[in-house]
């Protein structure tokens, strides 16, 4: 697999967003844990968790608790993994999402994070969504606490505007590798986010990447285009399903991107991590770019 760079760190260009294993519908152990396997042994470095990513309000830290484990048995070297996980949000049980951003509660969220995925220090953590009540500054803070005491490697923002990134970036220099937020076919929004994330440097991990993308064609061939949009078009034209077209047109957007797609079975993560590999002509970039999925 193709490499990018967080911070001083090189990882697989595709991720894999863990979420689905772990909240609503999610598959049995035995699926979910095969579904990392999968993607370690497709090439994927980086893991993107969280410990607001469970589904019952009395399993917090569900998803790094898996994550855990599956890196724990999968048997092969998983040195070379960077684990991302958050803090920030919560989930009461009822399908909604809280937003917690106060210096203690982030730096209490982080040392938990810590010790569920057993590990010294958390290779990138995130403040997963700005909270309105708390200053912006003072939940940055907290992360720059947390890389002097060497409890996280690295930090990371997530659902931020551009300011947010100056903002922290200035707090948190060298500190601070990446920027998370929702970029896809569909969500096109994020522009400034990126093109200010690859000024300064940062990795830019777009969330729920395929956006407007199903993925009905990882079940068979893939089909004719449907609704005769241009990633279809060219998936059918080469032979390949419209996700992994969607992850190369990211990867082409900027260097800094590591797009983190989610997945709850084997297949799904394979195909994703092909994209890879998927290296798209100008002219096939050009009509992606002119189009929504």
């Amino acid at each position: 697999m193709r490499q990018r760079a967080i911070g001083n760190r090189k990882v697989g260009a595709i991720g894999l967003g863990a979420m689905p294993l772990s909240i609503e519908g999610r598959p049995d152990e035995r699926r979910a844990v095969a579904t990392v396997h999968a993607a370690l042994d497709a090439g994927v470095t980086l893991i993107d968790t969280a410990d607001s990513y469970h589904w019952y309000a009395d399993e917090r830290g569900h998803n790094e608790l898996l994550v855990a484990r599956a890196l724990r048995s999968h048997g092969g070297d998983t040195s070379g993994v960077l684990v991302a996980t958050k803090g920030g949000r919560g989930r009461p049980g009822d399908g909604s999402w809280t937003v917690t951003g106060t210096p203690e509660h982030l730096k209490r969220a982080a040392r938990a994070s810590a010790q569920r995925l057993g590990v010294d220090a958390i290779g990138l953590y995130q403040l997963h969504k700005p909270d309105p009540a708390v200053p912006w500054a003072d939940s940055v803070g907290a992360l720059r606490d947390l890389l002097d005491a060497g409890t996280i490697r690295y930090a990371g923002i997530s659902n931020v505007t551009t300011g947010q990134i100056r903002e922290a970036h200035a707090i948190l220099g060298d500190g601070l590798v990446s920027v998370q937020n929702q970029y896809s076919p569909a969500v096109r929004g994020g522009e400034p986010e990126l093109r200010l994330s690859t000024e300064l440097g940062l990795a830019f991990l777009p969330w729920s990447p395929l956006g407007g993308i199903t993925r009905s064609s990882l079940d068979g061939p893939p089909g004719p285009a449907s609704g005769g949009t241009a990633f279809h078009d060219i998936a059918a034209e080469r032979g390949v399903s419209p996700q992994r077209i969607a992850l190369a047109w990211l990867l082409a957007r900027s260097p800094a991107v590591v797009p983190v797609p989610g997945a709850s079975r084997p297949a799904s993560v394979q195909d994703s991590a092909r994209a890879s590999e998927t290296v798209l002509s100008e002219a096939e970039v050009e009509r992606l770019d002119g189009v929504a999925a």
